[in-house]
């Protein structure tokens, strides 16, 4: 996923390959193969040309990383105990995120942003 959203564009399997063998040896066939596999789950589509495929990302990086996140914090039996693990792992930079994040998305919604919701942020 890493080579797919360096470029934020659709990609091949040998664009992918080659970027990769820059740094390691690695077969076409292994590359293919993950990409097929992050195509099965959902993480990227792919439009045929010609006798191969061009593969680009459903959703950002951020969205993948907060995705894996409340995965994480689903399997826990005590979310608050998990938050508080989380947040003493975290460095003072990634705890200014936090406070930055938190603050964003308690900022009141304007008609404009969210259209149907009247300002609802319930869901409901």
């Amino acid at each position: 996923m890493t080579r797919v959203w360096k470029w934020n564009r659709p990609v091949t399997v040998r664009e992918v390959l080659e970027d990769l063998q820059k740094e390691r040896s690695i077969a076409y066939t292994t590359v293919m193969t993950v990409l097929d596999n992050l195509h099965q789950k959902g993480w990227v589509r792919r439009e045929a040309e010609g006798r191969a495929y061009r593969y680009e990302a459903v959703s950002t990086r951020a969205a993948y990383a907060a995705a894996l996140m409340n995965e994480a914090w689903s399997q826990s039996d005590n979310a608050a105990a998990a938050l508080v693990a989380f947040f003493g792992m975290m460095s003072e930079e990634q705890r200014q995120a936090l406070t930055d994040a938190v603050r964003i998305a308690q900022l009141p919604e304007t008609p404009d942003e969210n259209p149907g919701s009247a300002g609802d942020r319930s869901g409901r």
